[in-house]
């Protein structure tokens, strides 16, 4: 009896795997399903990442904003800019003039007499640099310090001697140099410090005498073996007709505040006022860091709701608060006075704003209004200076934030790593799961193959009888 087992087609089907089988894409079927597995915690790691790094730049930018607020502030806390001085010299050949903070506005007569100078002498000639001068013992003084030098015959050159005065380690402030003219060498000396007190002497002993011939002593009207060029000298001088003197021609302690220095022989008047631009510049930019301070707050706290996108900080309590005591501080009262006082007002966008005018008129005087408002343990700066230490000062609020933001991260990272382990030993299971099911599948189709053959062969038997 035959069996009618279906046609070739039928019995294909029977015995086909789906269309799975070795084929299977063992790698890309894992890639799908760990990433499916992955996904949402990798998104909340990545969201609470992003967030985290958004906040740290924001409060980066504040901090910045208020440490230039300090900064800008600071000129007015020490009274530097208020106490500032121009002075304006009449005759700028004469001398030249600084002014300190303590410097009192005036005018003053000055006269230079003498300038100071250091003391320069000349030798008798020699031959030339190489000639033999003498040995023994050189003593060379400038006040009260000294120094020796033992001459022996391999140094007993003018140029040795000059050498050895050049490089002495104890040399009390001389320096010496040969000047060659029409007559031959002379050993020239020359004081390195200004003043009378800084005239030096030379004397020899020892030796076989020869080194008399650079022996120098001021009190001696003769036998000398130096001539005098340039004798040490004070620099006289008299201010408004009172007389002084100086050792050098800087002079720091003539006038309270003011370092002159002298230049020439003649006559010049100094005078001392306030310098406004200063404190009118730092006023100003007091103002100006102070908007840019605004400027960043409304960029970190605003919203768009034509985007619907949000300010990093946006409803963020510590900057609000930080605003706001900038505020209340800025326009209230110090020491019995406002901003407003000296010209400097509060906008209505929060901004401040600078009246030229007003500023010019409070600061003339030296000041006195801005160094009122500002100065002392009630003022505006101290009390400004106050709240910036509590914000950005050491253990302040935005770098305790950010350290925790910082640490936050640092957990975010742990997570990470924890997560692609995790993902790494699942994909490797996966991996092998279905490498299995790849080898059974292809075992499935091979057996499959085989009794699709068998019953082909046997239906086409069939048909044959």
């Amino acid at each position: 009896m035959a069996i009618n087992v279906g046609s070739t087609s039928s019995s294909s089907a029977l015995f086909s795997a789906a269309g799975i089988g070795s084929g299977l894409d063992v790698n890309s079927l894992v890639s799908q399903l760990v990433a499916a597995k992955k996904k949402p915690q990798q998104d909340q790691i990545d969201t609470q990442t992003s967030k985290a790094q958004t906040q740290i730049s924001a409060l980066g930018q504040v901090s910045a904003a208020l440490s230039a607020l300090q900064s800008a502030l600071s000129p007015l806390s020490d009274g530097s800019a208020l106490a500032a001085h121009s002075v304006a010299i009449g005759d700028t050949d004469v001398l030249s003039a600084t002014a300190r903070t303590d410097a009192v506005n005036g005018t003053y007569k000055i006269e230079v007499t003498k300038l100071a100078g250091a003391m320069k002498a000349s030798s008798g000639a020699f031959a030339d640099s190489d000639a033999v001068v003498g040995v023994g013992t050189l003593t060379i003084a400038v006040g009260d310090k000294q120094m020796s030098l033992d001459v022996d015959a391999a140094h007993a050159s003018l140029a040795s001697i000059r050498d050895a005065i050049n490089k002495a380690s104890d040399n009390p402030g001389v320096s010496a140099t040969i000047v060659t003219g029409t007559d031959g060498a002379h050993l020239v000396l020359r004081g390195t410090r200004t003043g009378t007190d800084n005239g030096f002497s030379v004397s020899a002993s020892g030796g076989d005498g020869g080194l008399s011939a650079l022996s120098y002593d001021p009190n001696a009207a003769s036998g000398n073996g130096f001539t005098v060029i340039d004798p040490a000298q004070d620099a006289e001088y008299t201010i408004d007709g009172l007389a002084g003197h100086s050792a050098g021609n800087t002079i720091s302690t003539a006038i309270d505040g003011l370092t002159l220095n002298l230049a020439a022989v003649g006559t010049s008047t100094v005078t001392v006022s306030s310098d406004t631009a200063k404190a009118n510049s730092a006023v100003t930019n007091l103002v100006n860091t102070y908007n840019s301070f605004i400027g960043i707050y409304k960029n970190l706290t605003k919203y768009d709701a034509s985007t619907g996108t949000s300010g990093a900080l946006i409803g963020d309590a510590t900057l609000n608060s930080i605003k706001g005591t900038l505020a209340a501080v800025i326009g209230g009262t110090a020491n019995g006075g406002t901003l407003s006082d000296i010209g400097v007002t509060l906008q209505l966008d929060g901004t401040l704003s600078v009246d030229g005018g007003d500023l010019s008129d409070a600061l003339s005087a030296g000041g006195a209004a801005v160094s009122a408002l500002f100065a002392g343990d009630d003022g505006l700066a101290a009390k400004l200076n106050g709240s910036l230490d509590r914000w950005i000062g050491d253990n302040g609020v935005l770098g305790t934030r950010t350290d925790n933001l910082t640490k936050q991260l640092s957990d975010l990272d742990d997570r990470q790593s924890e997560l692609d382990s995790r993902m790494d030993a699942l994909t490797t299971r996966y991996t092998r799961q279905f490498s299995t099911l790849d080898t059974l599948l292809t075992k499935l189709n091979s057996t499959s193959s085989y009794l699709t053959q068998q019953f082909d062969a046997l239906t086409a038997a069939n048909k044959s009888k």
